[in-house]
């Protein structure tokens, strides 16, 4: 409580009975206010529980994604790269040879707005772990939970010698985005990978061992 200073010696003291008054009231508003926060602390204001965090961490990952693709094209089916016949030198002979064009993979099974923002995934999970000394996968883990990827779309994270290897599910409205990441330093190498249309994320599975680009 703010207190006023009263100057003395100019006025006459006044009587005990106003004093006297104004004390009471404090007395009662402080008995008031000590008893509204008992009454908060026993169930006034409810903590912040595992379920609202999670909530918030979703929220965040979920930010993360659209920060990634944010310039990227819209959601669309995927289109098969165009091909060219190869050129042919000059003075050589012609053959009736036409390039192969990939059936499978996330070149031709991810939509152009996974696969740009594949490309920004990639070197931000790249630059993050170049320069990891001895990438266990608990540092690793870190790194990524600090980069914004939460741990229901981490998976089979595990060491192999000296490197550990992980997947990532990063679907997203529609999109069938996964990635295969290997942290060795500067050795450190990030795939993409397909992910199921729908359903659960198999690490490894039959969409999930394409080969990268």
């Amino acid at each position: 409580m703010t207190r006023i200073p009263v100057p003395v010696g100019t006025f006459a003291r006044p009587s005990r009975g106003p004093q006297l008054t104004f004390v009471m009231t404090a007395v009662a508003v402080l008995a008031l206010g000590a008893c509204g926060s008992k009454k908060a602390d026993a169930g006034g204001e409810r903590p912040k529980s595992a379920v609202t965090a999670g909530g918030q961490s979703d929220a965040a990952f979920t930010e993360m994604l659209d920060h990634a693709a944010q310039s990227c094209p819209p959601s669309a089916p995927p289109e098969a790269p165009p091909t060219e016949p190869a050129e042919t030198p000059p003075g050589s002979v012609e053959a009736d040879v036409e390039p192969i064009a990939p059936t499978a993979g996330p070149e031709v099974e991810l939509n152009a707005r996974d696969w740009c923002a594949s490309a920004r995934h990639e070197e931000r999970i790249a630059q993050a772990l170049w320069n990891l000394q001895g990438p266990t996968p608990a540092k690793v883990r870190t790194i990524l939970h600090d980069l914004g990827y939460v741990d229901d779309r981490i998976h089979d994270l595990r060491q192999t010698g000296a490197s550990t290897r992980f997947f990532l599910d990063l679907r997203d409205k529609g999109g069938r985005l996964c990635l295969e990441g290997s942290a060795a330093g500067e050795r450190t190498v990030i795939d993409p990978c397909v992910a199921p249309a729908t359903g659960p994320f198999t690490p490894g599975g039959p969409k999930g061992d394409q080969e990268g680009r």
